[in-house]
C-alpha cells in the first residue's frame, strides 16, 4: 500500500517501470515508476526486493511534499511540528490543527512567555519585539482554527484549511529560529564589497592627502 503525497490517498500504485537494484546498502531494493489509481499523480518509490508483496515497505521518493526543518529550530518544536504533518498525510485534519495550535504554545514557551491564554501569550511575543505584525495575524489565524479543532463544532476541518496552517506555522519557524538569526549575523559582519574598498590602495586617504593634478598648457 503506497500513501499518495498529492492527494493523501492509500491506493494500489499502478506500476509503469521498474528497476532492481541488488547492491542497495540496505538490502536489495526495486525501485518502481508508478501512477496513483486516484489523482493519477506519478509516483516514485522503492521497496525490498524480497518482498513477495510490493505494497509492503514501499517509501515514495518523488515526489517530495515535506521539506525538513532546519536544525536551529529547537527539536521540541520540530517534534510538535513533525507530529502535525504525521496527523495531515494520514487525512486527520482536525488533529493536524490542534499540533499547529500546541507547536504555538510551544513557540512561546521557547521564548519564556508562559501568558493565559494564548492569544494573550501571542501579543505579549509582539510587545517584546519578538514577532511583527503580519506573523502576529498569522498566528492568531491559527490559534483560531486550533481552536475549532480542539472544540467540537460539527464542522469538519478541511484539508486545504490544514495545509495552509502547516504551512504557515513553518513560515512562522522559519522567521523566528533560522531568517532573524542569519539578519542578526549580517548586521553584525561588514558586507565584502565594503571591505574590499577599504583595502584599495588610497581609497581610505584624507582629500587633502591627494597630491594636486598638474593641468596642460
Amino acid at each position: 500500500m503506497v500513501l499518495c503525497p498529492n492527494c493523501n490517498s492509500k491506493i494500489v500504485a499502478k506500476p509503469q517501470n521498474y528497476y532492481e537494484d541488488p547492491d542497495f546498502d540496505l538490502g536489495p531494493q526495486t525501485y518502481v515508476v508508478a501512477t496513483c489509481a486516484v489523482c493519477f499523480q506519478v509516483l516514485f518509490f522503492r521497496h525490498p526486493y524480497e518482498s513477495k508483496d510490493a505494497r509492503r515497505g514501499a517509501e515514495v521518493l518523488w515526489p517530495q511534499v515535506d521539506r525538513r526543518l532546519s536544525t536551529e529550530i529547537p527539536e521540541s518544536l520540530r517534534l510538535e511540528h513533525d507530529e502535525a504533518r504525521t496527523c495531515f498525510k494520514h487525512a486527520a485534519y482536525t488533529a493536524a490543527v490542534v499540533m499547529v495550535r500546541r507547536t504555538l504554545e510551544a513557540v512561546c514557551r521557547e521564548h519564556s512567555v508562559t501568558t493565559s491564554p494564548l492569544v494573550k501569550a501571542l501579543e505579549e511575543m509582539k510587545h517584546k519585539g519578538l514577532i511583527e505584525g503580519r506573523l502576529l495575524e498569522w498566528a492568531q489565524a491559527l490559534r483560531v482554527l486550533g481552536n475549532e479543532g480542539a472544540h467540537f463544532t460539527g464542522r469538519r476541518v478541511a484539508r486545504q484549511d490544514a495545509d495552509d496552517a502547516l504551512a504557515l506555522a513553518e513560515a512562522i519557524l522559519d522567521y523566528l529560529y533560522v531568517f532573524s538569526a542569519k539578519f542578526n549575523d549580517f548586521k553584525h559582519v561588514e558586507s565584502p564589497r565594503l571591505l574590499i574598498l577599504k583595502c584599495k590602495p588610497g581609497m581610505n586617504r584624507h582629500p587633502s592627502e591627494h597630491p594636486p593634478v598638474r593641468l596642460g598648457k
